[in-house]
């Protein structure tokens, strides 16, 4: 399409129009760094006591997948030990949302802090299990979920990385290279590629993105979401600092030529995103973007018009 722009975000490839920014000519553009709150916010929350999902936790992942605004949640019960199961809501604009009536869509294992990508008409899902521990759940409806059981991570030297954390983990599949960004206890990201979506290699065994030096991502960070526009990656992630109680989670962007080396937003964290508004994703609407933040509850913002 002569004059589109290319936009890819999980998988799916979108084309639109530009008039109000070239991406090519700013490391930074101002549609992926600014926003306004869209009036009706929040726009999702848990559904409050007596429900399965009373609450929502960590991060959900929301696609544009046709003409339907699809978000996969984390719910329980508001307790730490309860047990955090997979719900399901879907929207016609991204705004308005109802849940699945089959939630929860899957209650055998713990599931939390989700990343679902679509590829070649199958969904998959990555997620943190009990322990933080990754583990694939697919899908071919979005619905009904098949786990595939635990992720393996090896350094470089094909050795398996110790038992512990691998969080949030954050999947870009390109050339059926499959790329695994996650954090052990959030001290940094580290990035790992797959060709079956199992066994995954470290590219390098040093962190692809570290915390600091400013004070919004001082000590924590954890990739969310990553997007392509005209050949350039970008990172939403989201960093916090440790002396305080409790750490107030802030949203940031990154970019990078190869999706090793990354280089952080001076202007970090968004503005105006507030504090403890986390696990951000961007969406094209229209002339401009859509940011979400999705921890603890739904709430959108966009570009400027």
């Amino acid at each position: 399409m002569p004059g589109g722009r290319q936009i890819v975000v999980s998988s799916v490839c979108l084309w639109t129009w530009w008039s109000c920014c070239v991406i090519a000519a700013e490391p930074f553009p101002e549609a992926l760094t600014r926003f306004v709150p869209v009036a009706k916010t929040p726009q999702f929350t848990g559904a409050g006591e007596g429900h399965w999902d009373a609450r929502i936790r960590e991060r959900g992942t929301i696609l544009h997948d046709g003409d339907v605004w699809k978000i996969w949640y984390t719910g329980y019960d508001g307790t730490r030990p309860g047990l955090k199961m997979l719900g399901y809501a879907t929207s016609p604009d991204g705004i308005n949302w109802t849940r699945s009536p089959v939630n929860p869509l899957y209650r055998e294992h713990w599931v939390e802090d989700v990343c679902v990508v679509k590829h070649r008409d199958t969904y998959f899902m990555f997620a943190e299990g009990f322990l933080d521990r990754p583990q694939l759940l697919t899908s071919q409806d979005g619905v009904q979920w098949t786990r595939q059981g635990p992720l393996e991570v090896r350094n470089v030297r094909g050795e398996r990385l110790p038992r512990g954390p691998l969080g949030t983990p954050t999947v870009w599949v390109e050339d059926d290279t499959w790329y695994l960004f996650y954090e052990r206890s959030d001290k940094a990201v580290w990035l790992a590629t797959s060709k079956d979506q199992k066994t995954w290699t470290n590219l390098q065994d040093e962190p692809v993105l570290s915390p600091g030096p400013a004070l919004y991502d001082r000590d924590l960070v954890a990739f969310n979401q990553i997007l392509k526009i005209d050949g350039v990656y970008y990172a939403v992630y989201h960093g916090a600092a440790t002396d305080r109680t409790p750490a107030l989670w802030a949203t940031g962007l990154a970019r990078s030529s190869d999706l090793r080396h990354w280089e952080k937003f001076s202007g970090n964290p968004l503005r105006p995103i507030e504090e403890n508004k986390s696990s951000g994703q961007l969406f094209p609407v229209g002339t401009g973007y859509r940011l979400y933040t999705v921890h603890d509850r739904v709430e959108a913002h966009e570009s400027p018009r």
